[in-house]
This record gives C-alpha cells, sequence and structure tokens, in this order.
C-alpha cells in the first residue's frame, strides 16, 4: 500500500505553519518524500523564523523518531541535524551502531562522520577497533579522521602510517592525523621515511612536504643523515620527489 502523500509543503511562516510541517515529518503514514520537503522548510526556517526556537524541542523529538525509523535517507538526514545539534541521543545511536551493526541507522563510514561533529570518549575505542578491523576502506577511512581528534589514539594512528601495506590514501589521512595529534613525531617518521629505500615514492614526497612545510631550522640543521638522504633525492629520484626534495634544499639553504 502507498503511503499518502501531504499538502504542498511550503517554508513555513509562522508558529503553526512550522508544528505542522513537525507533524509532517513526524507522520510514518505519509511519504518518504513528503516528510523529507518537511525536514527541508524547517530547516530553512530555522535560520529566519523567529518562532524556530519555541518549536524546536518538538522538532528534535520528530528527528530522534525519524533516525530509529524505516526510511534509510530519512534516517541519514534526521541524524545530520541531530549531530550538528550535538544531540545525545543520535550520538549514542551512531556509536551503539558502530558497536552492533544490527542496531546501526546508517552505514559505519556515515556514522563516523557524523561523529565528527562532537566526538566524544564512547565514540573513540570503536573508532580504534574499527582502524583494527574495518567492515570496510571507507570506514577505515573515516574511523582515522575522527581519531585525529584523539590523543590516546597517537600509537596506533603512527602505526597505520608506517604499515606499508596499507593504501597511500590511509597513510596519507594517518601522517594528516598525526600532524594534529603530534607534529614532533610525524616528523621524525617523516625524516625516517625520505631515508628508506623501499618506501613509496607518494609517501616519500608526503615526507618532504611534511618537512619543507612544518619542520624546525634547528632540528634540520643538525640531522646530518636527513641532510645526505634529501641531497641523493634531489640528484637521483624521478620528478615530483625530485622537486620536493630541491625545494627543501633551498628553503634550508643545503
Amino acid at each position: 500500500m502507498s503511503k499518502k502523500s501531504a499538502t504542498t509543503i511550503q517554508v513555513p511562516k509562522d508558529l503553526a505553519g512550522i508544528r505542522a510541517a513537525i507533524a509532517v515529518l513526524a507522520g510514518a503514514n505519509l511519504s518518504a518524500s513528503d516528510r523529507l520537503l518537511a525536514l527541508q522548510a524547517i530547516q530553512a526556517c530555522s535560520f529566519s523564523s523567529l518562532d524556530y526556537n519555541a518549536a524546536r524541542p518538538d522538532y528534535l523529538t520528530a528527528l530522534r523518531q525519524v533516525a530509529t525509523g524505516s526510511d534509510a535517507n530519512l534516517r541519514k538526514r534526521a541524524l545530520g541535524v541531530l549531530s550538528r545539534e550535538n544531540d545525545k541521543f543520535a550520538q549514542q545511536l551512531l556509536v551503539d551502531g558502530l558497536r552492533d551493526p544490527s542496531k546501526a541507522a546508517v552505514p559505519p563510514e556515515k556514522a563516523l562522520q557524523l561523529l565528527t561533529y562532537n566526538a566524544h570518549a564512547g565514540a573513540y575505542p570503536v573508532a580504534r577497533e574499527i582502524v583494527k578491523n574495518p567492515p570496510s576502506a571507507a570506514a577505515k577511512r573515516e574511523a582515522i579522521r575522527l581519531l585525529a581528534s584523539d590523543p590516546q589514539s597517537a600509537k596506533l594512528i603512527e602505526e597505520t602510517l608506517a604499515d606499508k601495506k596499507e593504501s597511500v590514501e590511509v597513510r596519507r589521512l594517518s601522517a594528516n592525523a598525526l600532524h594534529t595529534l603530534h607534529p614532533e613525531r610525524l616528523q621524525r617518521w617523516a625524516a625516517k621515511a625520505v631515508a628508506d629505500k623501499t618506501e613509496n615514492k607518494e609517501m616519500v614526497a608526503a615526507s618532504l612536504t611534511a618537512l619543507h612545510q612544518f619542520g624546525s631550522n634547528e632540528s634540520i640543521a643538525g640531522d646530518k643523515a636527513l641532510r645526505s638522504s634529501v641531497a641523493k633525492l634531489a640528484t637521483d629520484a624521478p620528478g615530483k620527489v625530485k622537486q620536493l626534495a630541491k625545494q627543501f634544499n633551498k628553503k634550508y639553504g643545503l
């Protein structure tokens, strides 16, 4: 049986209109398309209507109902709004879904992405487990992005960065995360990477970029092994790496 269709939904102009749109959003017997239009209309008026704050508690309640409903797109949109509102119900729903996929309201990569709006302690342990045993490549990438705000994950991030079996994309994300958490540890890893003849050339290039942009004159001046490695790259390495090595040498007067 097809769902009922609501009347034309316009951006509400007063409190009565907002509450009517909320009723459509919460109407499980209405079509998903109408309910989505209602959500969009309420969001639009939230920036302009003085009456929105009076209806906000009812709106959030309706969004929580939608977040556990049967329509996947509506769940995703509702959780997106709730996450931006730092809603604790939504945060717990997302974490629970990561712990137990049978309870998931959205795919794991989307849940991790939404948790970055207001990451909290409960999200980090499950994100670390996903990095170790990812359900998908996309979920692993989003978990690394989330863990960039968790100092306790620095060791795992550094291990992922150093793992040559990981994809270049995952290792680059790990480098960015480690720079956020412990810039000096990224610098130490980058110095080793440029001297490693078995290292992926794209990661060597990323290492040179990190050293060029964020390295300290004092530490680089005192690292003879690093200067020697970069000098060789400036002479012998293929195109992009050679160019970056030359830029490094020019900046540090080597």
